[in-house]
């Protein structure tokens, strides 16, 4: 399917009879989870099958369906590894303990963990060595928020949303910083972190953002589109963070409705009643497969007109783990 090129501003004016599709640009794949998706199969092209995933190597289904049918074997835990196996940890991070269970068990291991996850680890380590209460925003189970955790277990405290800063008790105010999972809502956050100011007036920030590029970038293109459509879908499992930040992105910004939908099977026909422009867009771990998939299917509907809107253009790459450069020679990126 060709895609028209057209920046935020140019669907101004358009014709509001004509069926047609706004696709945002960057969708899909953030560099994080492109290296951790290459990482897997890195690690089954050069050990062979199979080769242990702690956790889903990335939140979404079709990735992990993907990678077994290659000889992946997906595991909860380290002790469902047998003993000298190869291991990977999945790009959500985790806690040194997994990696001391890991070297018990004589494990080889792979860590897949995103760079700018990696990033809040450190800034954890390091605020908590300076004996700083540590308020994580994040939300309560998630992967990444565990992993980070892990780091400084005695200095963190989670903050599940502006509603629960009120419950948020510190040793000493003048020494309390904020960290955040990175694949929140921005507004959502900054909303969190003006009530824990106003709560704690010398709450520092972190050196840089925690909120990865990737997730700012494909919010900000939903919010570029979503008044301008009826129905905004964005493809994505139901347990990635960052996807179902983009359906409340979009509705929140002026989209009539949003949903998230796994792949184009998910799509309800009747969603499309009364509606003339269709906002797509998907998640950082979904592969644009499944965005083909979903504009096929609109395609067959009416809805044939794709105009791709581009808020912003991507080029970062993550190099491989260095345990898997060491063995392959040093290959230099996941790109």
């Amino acid at each position: 399917m060709a895609f028209m090129s057209a920046s935020a501003s140019s669907t101004d004016g358009a014709d509001p009879t004509r069926k047609r599709v706004l696709l945002a640009k960057p969708r899909g794949y953030c560099a994080g989870v492109d290296r951790a998706v290459q990482t897997v199969e890195q690690a089954l092209d050069h050990y062979g099958a199979p080769v242990y995933v702690r956790k889903q190597i990335v939140h979404n289904l079709y990735v992990v369906q993907a990678l077994e049918e290659r000889g992946a074997i997906f595991v909860e835990e380290n002790d469902e590894v047998p003993e000298g196996a190869i291991v990977v940890f999945s790009a959500h991070g985790v806690a040194p303990e997994v990696h001391e269970q890991a070297a018990a068990r004589n494990l080889r291991t792979i860590d897949a963990t995103c760079p700018l996850v990696t990033k809040v680890h450190n800034e954890a380590r390091r605020f908590a060595d300076d004996d700083y209460d540590i308020l994580l925003i994040g939300h309560e189970g998630h992967e990444e928020v565990v992993g980070t955790s892990g780091e400084a277990p005695q200095n963190i405290r989670l903050v599940d949303g502006p509603e629960s800063v009120a419950d948020v008790e510190v040793r000493d105010p003048e020494r309390v910083v904020w960290l955040s999972q990175t694949t929140l809502s921005v507004d959502e956050t900054l909303e969190t972190v003006g009530a824990l100011r106003e709560k704690f007036p010398l709450l520092q920030s972190p050196p840089s953002d925690d909120i990865c590029y990737a997730t700012q970038n494909r919010q900000a293109a939903v919010k570029a589109i979503s008044p301008q459509v009826e129905l905004f879908l964005v493809v994505g499992s139901p347990n990635s963070s960052n996807s179902v930040r983009m359906v409340e992105v979009a509705l929140a910004a002026g989209a009539a409705s949003a949903y998230l939908v796994e792949n184009a099977a998910a799509i309800d026909p009747q969603w499309l009643e009364g509606v003339s422009t269709v906002g797509v867009s998907s998640g950082a771990s979904v592969p644009e497969i499944l965005v083909d998939g979903a504009l096929a299917w609109l395609a067959e509907r009416g809805f044939g007109t794709v105009d791709e809107v581009a808020h912003t253009e991507e080029r970062l790459t993550f190099a491989l783990p260095r345990e898997l450069r060491r063995e392959m020679g040093g290959a230099a990126t996941s790109g």
